[in-house]
């Protein structure tokens, strides 16, 4: 399998139609939204106003159809442009999470659900862990039991982001018991509802960044889901996740290299401009060397990750490369962004030189959404075949 190392006319546009956008938000913008925690609402208009929150989903109901690559340009463009992951988790969901209900929905609920999402007018979230289980999705307590008219949902579940503005929830909840199941992964259902605030209550957690969009604990009591609202088969709910787990970890991969790659542009420019006993501390080694090695981690990175979404959009299995890309681009990222902080120096720890925010958004992809451990485990089992650890 072969994959392009240069953009093709149109990539090229999606890449520069995205960087035009935002230009208008400049790091004073995304230091303000992290600083008062509002979301970034204009932004995210302005995206959908261009058709982008649709970019990967069918034409026939408003998307452009194309790829997962197009796709990652799109998200390492705009957290290239030093929105980080203030401005990619804002949009991120809207551009493959909701990929379920295109793959296996019906066609009723593609024409009910897709449209608004793609039109910015729908906003959702996607709720998966729970406070109990963390990565083991088998082991999810939250339930729904069968009624007269669909189903009837109890549970809790965390780390759900964009509850406090969504109107729509996507949840996977377990309709037949463990105990039931020929095995643990069966009997887990995926639903896409309205998000009844009556029925759901959402705490936000404080956390360390991106303040500016939220992460929550959601309490979910008796909530009443209809039949129509089930998507694909009952029971069938962890297969569905798993075919969205490859694009999301691309998508994660690109958006931390974009972020790397403000950083390290920003500390080259001020190892340039800094002059420390009467030269530019961007002559000494000791600066030199972390940022031309970042720049290199977060260059091999990008290549793995764009093998993995070309692998992707042909057809492919890609679970190795995209786990491995995931893997590389949280790390060149993050060390890009403390490279930035310690060409600072006193500097990169203020808020006025910016990369002290990004710094501690470069922590949320080395966590999310699946450790590094994981994940070597993933190819330390499927790719070197070793015997599994867990």
């Amino acid at each position: 399998m072969t994959f392009a190392l240069e953009l093709t006319e149109a990539q090229a546009a999606i890449h520069e139609a995205i960087a035009k956008i935002c230009a208008k938000y400049d790091d004073h913008y995304w230091l303000k939204v992290d600083d008062s925690g509002n979301f970034p609402d204009a932004f995210v208009n302005d995206i959908a106003a261009g058709g982008w929150l649709g970019v990967a989903m069918p034409e026939r109901f408003g998307g452009a159809g194309l790829g997962l690559t197009e796709a990652a340009l799109m998200m390492q463009a705009v957290a290239q442009s030093g929105a980080g992951f203030s401005g990619a988790s804002a949009i991120h969901l809207n551009i493959f999470g909701l990929m379920p209900i295109v793959k296996f929905g019906t066609e009723g609920q593609q024409e009910r659900f897709l449209p608004p999402i793609i039109a910015g007018d729908d906003k959702a979230c996607f709720a998966v862990t729970e406070p109990n289980s963390g990565l083991d999705t088998a082991s999810l307590e939250t339930r729904a039991e069968r009624t007269n008219s669909g189903y009837r949902i109890n549970g809790r579940k965390i780390w759900t982001t964009n509850a406090q503005r969504a109107n729509k929830i996507m949840l996977i909840a377990r309709t037949t018991p463990k105990d039931q199941c020929r095995k643990p992964t069966e009997g887990l259902s995926l639903f896409y509802a309205d998000f009844d605030r009556a029925k759901i209550e959402a705490q936000p957690i404080p956390k360390m960044g991106r303040k500016a969009v939220e992460c929550n604990t959601l309490f979910i009591e008796d909530l009443e889901v209809s039949n129509a609202e089930l998507i694909g088969e009952e029971g069938a709910g962890f297969k569905m996740l798993l075919s969205g787990l490859n694009p999301e970890r691309i998508l994660f991969a690109v958006e931390a290299i974009g972020l790397g790659r403000v950083a390290l542009k920003r500390a080259a420019q001020y190892a340039k401009e800094r002059i420390v006993f009467g030269r530019p501390i961007g002559q000494n080694q000791g600066i030199q060397h972390p940022l031309a090695k970042a720049w290199a981690e977060l260059e091999a990175a990008s290549l793995m990750a764009y093998k993995a979404a070309a692998l992707y959009d042909a057809g492919k299995e890609c679970g190795a490369e995209a786990n491995a890309s995931k893997y590389l681009g949280a790390e060149a990222g993050f060390r890009a962004c403390e490279a930035s902080v310690l060409a600072h120096g006193g500097m990169g720890y203020a808020k006025e030189y910016f990369v002290e925010r990004y710094f501690r958004e470069a922590m949320l992809a080395r966590i999310a959404p699946v450790s590094r451990e994981m994940i070597l485990n993933f190819i330390a089992e499927r790719v070197l075949g070793l015997p599994k650890s867990y």
